[in-house]
């Protein structure tokens, strides 16, 4: 593909990055509500996230077609519009079955929104800039991540029944369309109202006409067999999937662990373990970009999965003080895991980033199968051996720091 490069493309993809985050780790924080409110056991509750990141597997690679078709401005509006509908259909209908179709209706939104912004990244940032660029959104994607649970319990508290201080004007109004008994709700509102938003800066901002290269042409089917065929594809198809099953299953269940293990209070003290975990995730990010300007990416990746071995085992292991700071210190140890294999991955060819950026995407399904895995061995054997579980992919993960050989490299001083 040939893009003119854009600082405002870059820093309109970062903003999207700040509301995919805000939408996909939604769910994380309100697991404990729903299950009490739709009387659930932990596998159905699971079932809340695995709609959401299934979707990735459906339609990670037809948006790529698409995105061949119509261009990456039309996906990205249409992807938001679905995210609105999502959104909006939930909070005029909040039930179980009803929440499982607007979680699938928002993947679906959210997996073609990936699909494209990612190889847009790396042609309207420069590709020897990528990885650092990458990591630069993972930090809005942080961001976002660490104000998420926070916002969820500010108006979890400011619309429960029995809050008696004053409330402001965003909270009367949200008042006004939210059930007493699901103050939670006012999430989805919010971000029916910030998907819209976003329709507008879409529309409104240019998109030059995309030029292909000969290199790139051929058909989408075409290509995507010839991307299939390569052994690199699949083998960083599934360190995203690792990744992504590992975070997933950390964040969805964090605040169930510390609530059933340890007697912490889900709405506040495991909500502020999910967000201190986002929120070190942008710390760590803010590391993880000084540290790519000195070392290679590769290295930068194995220092990080280390720290994440060592965590891991405080969290599941240890007191529970201890195991309250280590389930947020993985975001410190994760923070620039994405990144950096996306950018090793779509750095590991020489074109079809585009169509790589598809078939990577797929494996966000292993958000869908990690919460469902840790939930479903915590119903049969407890969730603390269930969370063990998250050793497999976190080893893949350390892997993949000796193996990859990217064509380009990130630039360092």
């Amino acid at each position: 593909m040939v893009y003119q490069r854009s600082k405002y493309r870059v820093g309109l993809i970062f903003i999207s990055f700040f509301v995919v985050s805000l939408f996909t780790n939604m769910t994380g924080p309100l697991i404990p509500d729903m299950i009490r409110g739709f009387h659930l056991s932990f596998t159905m509750a699971a079932l809340l996230p695995f709609s959401f990141f299934a979707a990735y597997a459906l339609m990670s690679i037809p948006a790529g077609f698409l995105i061949e078709r119509f261009g990456e401005k039309k996906i990205m509006l249409s992807a938001f519009s679905l995210a609105f509908a999502g959104a909006f259909l939930f909070c005029l209908f909040p039930s179980y079955l009803i929440a499982t179709t607007s979680l699938f209706m928002i993947g679906v939104g959210m997996a073609c929104l990936q699909v494209a912004i990612n190889p847009l990244l790396r042609v309207s940032g420069g590709e020897e800039n990528y990885a650092f660029n990458a990591v630069a959104a993972q930090l809005f994607f942080g961001a976002a991540s660490f104000l998420s649970p926070l916002i969820y319990t500010h108006f979890s508290k400011e619309l429960s029944e029995n809050f008696a201080g004053e409330k402001d004007f965003l909270t009367q109004t949200l008042s006004r369309v939210v059930p007493a008994e699901f103050p939670w709700l006012s999430l989805h509102w919010i971000f029916a109202m910030i998907s819209l938003l976003m329709i507008v800066i879409v529309f409104l901002s240019p998109f030059p006409q995309l030029q292909r290269s000969k290199n790139e042409e051929g058909t989408p089917l075409q290509i995507y067999l010839q991307i299939l065929k390569r052994p690199v594809v699949w083998a960083f198809f599934f360190g995203i999937f690792s990744y992504v099953f590992l975070e997933q299953g950390l964040s969805n269940w964090m605040s169930q662990y510390l609530s059933t293990q340890h007697g912490f209070n889900p709405t506040e003290d495991g909500a502020m373990a999910v967000s201190r975990f986002w929120g070190l995730i942008t710390v760590g990010c803010l590391f993880g970009l000084a540290l790519l300007k000195f070392f290679d990416s590769r290295r930068v990746l194995i220092g990080f999965s280390t720290f994440g071995f060592i965590t891991l085992s405080g969290a599941i292991f240890g007191p529970a003080e201890m195991s309250f700071w280590c389930f947020s210190l993985m975001g410190l140890s994760m923070s620039v895991m994405w990144s950096i294999i996306f950018s090793l991955a779509l750095n590991s060819i020489e074109r079809h980033q585009g169509t790589f950026s598809g078939v990577l995407c797929t494996g966000v399904v292993g958000g869908a199968l990690g919460p469902v895995v840790v939930g479903s061995l915590g119903d049969a054997i407890g969730l603390k051996w269930g969370l063990c579980f998250l050793y497999l992919p976190l080893v893949y993960l350390f892997l993949v720091g000796f193996w990859a050989r990217p064509l380009i490299k990130n630039k360092t001083f």
